[in-house]
């Protein structure tokens, strides 16, 4: 669940962090005060467009946190396969705001935002008044159905995936491969002339990578030589003096008196380790000094070969094991194009099997999903009822278009009657906006399971109703609060009461200057946030004692 929101310049909040709790959380506040605020500022957290005015007037960047308390094994397992690791089963989103650009964190480590979106997708689900338009496009219908069905559905969409990929190779290497007869003759030519370059070439696996060493070892070995022949001089050749002359005079020199000491037996022993050091050193020293003569035609034939290596992998491949793959593919495109006739028979036949295959996975995919588009419509249908709409009918009408794609080749659409007695209509043609925040709701309570998505925000969900509906809505948020923690903006009083934390944000004008803060209500203050919103600038004993008993009444409900 989310538990902590931390905010710094951006728009009106200077600074504002808050700590949120389990259950359904509530946010209110005056009009203007800053609510859409909080609500972008989560959005940027997660990803979201942004802008540099979008920073507090006057500062050079902004900071938006948001940090999650991670328990469940499926999102963790999740998280973990995109390399994101809980750290004490918490993990931190992070958003640097700049001046034209943006730097996104999770747990301190900077990460793309592809990366951030897909990580914050599993953690947290929005839902906002623009998200009810996802209800009016028909194209969102298939995708609320295949959530819905889960499990089932997924591997066999999976599949489909997989069919149609091989339908579209088919298709495009048949199109791609008529040919009239004189393109045909260019290509085979073509494709002899290369494989013959390649195949000249006699190349090996690796042996590029070993040219281009021997090639920097020929092209530094001067430079090499020179060194090791002098270490070796000084070492051992020269005539008047060098290290192992010197260690040999020393050793005469100090073996008399080895004799007599035991000190300086031990002094006489080292040197002589040392003498067997040098030594092993100068054979060393000699050997590897050998493996550094080359001669010109062997420097000049290396130089010939890597030439020739690297002209083929600018043509063919940026690889040797490239080059050699793109022969194989040659030689077998001369096969086909020696007996054409059959191989564009043999094509056809892939194509047959790929339609037949594509056309089976797609009937079973539709199966499953008319199967579950019923049960789908009769769930929301019941979450509808406890949300007011009375006599109500709504169906998920599958239909299949007949041409294929990676998700099958069905269209689905709600199809809806809101009142007795009238004919079932596309949903975008008969929902009202405070409708369709309701029927969304719905369908976000029948989807909370299949989602298992921690938390949900819901800006805004009362718009356009009020009265008996707002209690509906206000239960229904309760209850998806009860498996998973909910936050909520709302204007509406019978949505405030029924908070298990209500938070306040607050606009105030300090220093010629405006600021936002959200803070945290004690019962006794929520009940007079509830006065406020109930009877704006009066607010009066009656008002209050109205309060107190819609608090406790949506208490006693629980």
């Amino acid at each position: 669940m989310l538990v902590n929101l931390h905010v710094k310049n951006l728009a009106l909040i200077e600074e504002s962090e808050v700590d949120f709790g389990e259950g359904l959380n509530i946010l209110t506040g005056e009009t203007g005060a800053g609510k859409s605020i909080l609500m972008g500022s989560v959005n940027l957290a997660l990803g979201g467009r942004y802008s540099a005015d979008m920073l507090r007037n006057g500062a050079q960047s902004g900071l938006v946190e948001l940090t999650f308390s991670v328990e469940e094994s499926g999102i963790i397992k999740k998280l973990e396969a995109l390399e994101i690791f809980p750290e004490n089963g918490m993990i931190t989103l992070s958003r640097k705001l700049m001046e034209g650009r943006s730097i996104s964190r999770i747990n301190g480590e900077s990460v793309s935002m592809g990366t951030l979106k897909e990580a914050a997708g599993l953690l947290i689900d929005i839902h906002g008044q623009h998200d009810n338009q996802t209800l009016l496009n028909r194209r969102n219908h298939l995708a609320l159905l295949d959530l819905f069905a889960g499990e089932e559905v997924s591997p066999v969409r999976a599949e489909m995936a997989d069919a149609y990929r091989e339908l579209q190779k088919t298709e495009r290497l048949l199109k791609e491969s008529t040919l009239d007869d004189e393109s045909r003759r260019r290509e085979l030519s073509l494709a002899e002339f290369e494989v013959s370059e390649i195949e000249d070439a006699a190349l090996t696996e690796g042996e590029d990578d070993e040219l281009e060493q021997l090639y920097r070892r020929m092209t530094e070995s001067r430079k090499i030589t020179e060194a090791v022949a002098e270490t070796y001089r000084y070492t051992s050749e020269d005539s008047t003096a060098n290290a192992s002359d010197c260690l040999t005079r020393a050793i005469r020199a100090f073996q008399e008196i080895s004799e007599f000491d035991s000190q300086a037996a031990e002094l006489y022993s080292q040197l002589l380790d040392a003498d067997s050091l040098l030594n092993d050193f100068n054979r060393e020293l000699s050997e590897y000094a050998k493996s550094f003569e080359f001669s010109e035609d062997e420097f000049r034939q290396t130089e010939d070969r890597l030439n020739l290596i690297n002209h083929l992998k600018a043509k063919y491949g940026k690889t040797i094991p490239d080059i050699l793959e793109y022969c194989e593919e040659k030689k077998g495109r001369i096969e086909a194009l020696n007996d054409y006739d059959a191989y564009i028979k043999e094509l056809q036949e892939k194509k047959r099997e790929a339609e037949s295959k594509a056309k089976k996975v797609s009937e079973n995919l539709s199966g499953i999903r008319r199967r579950y588009a019923k049960v789908f419509a009769d769930e929301i249908r019941k979450q509808m009822a406890e949300l007011n709409f009375l006599d109500t009918r709504i169906e998920l009408r599958v239909k299949d278009t007949g041409i294929y794609s990676a998700n099958g080749s069905d269209e689905a659409e709600f199809y809806l009657a809101v009142n007795p007695g009238e004919p079932l209509k596309s949903l975008a043609n008969v929902a009202s906006g405070g409708e369709l925040s309701r029927i969304m709701l719905a369908v976000k309570t029948v989807l909370a399971d299949a989602e298992d998505t921690p938390t949900l925000i819901f800006d805004e969900i009362d718009a356009g109703i009020s009265g008996i509906t707002a209690d509906k809505v206000s239960e229904k948020l309760h209850l998806i609060a009860g498996s998973r923690q909910v936050i909520a903006i709302t204007h509406l009083p019978q949505i405030a009461a029924a908070a298990d934390v209500h938070f306040v944000i607050e606009k105030s004008a300090k220093d010629q200057s405006v600021h936002t803060k959200i803070r945290r209500l004690d019962r006794e203050e929520s009940v007079m946030e509830l006065s406020r919103i109930l009877g704006g600038s009066k607010i009066t004993d009656h008002i209050i004692e109205s309060a107190r008993e819609m608090k406790d009444l949506a208490m006693r409900e629980r």
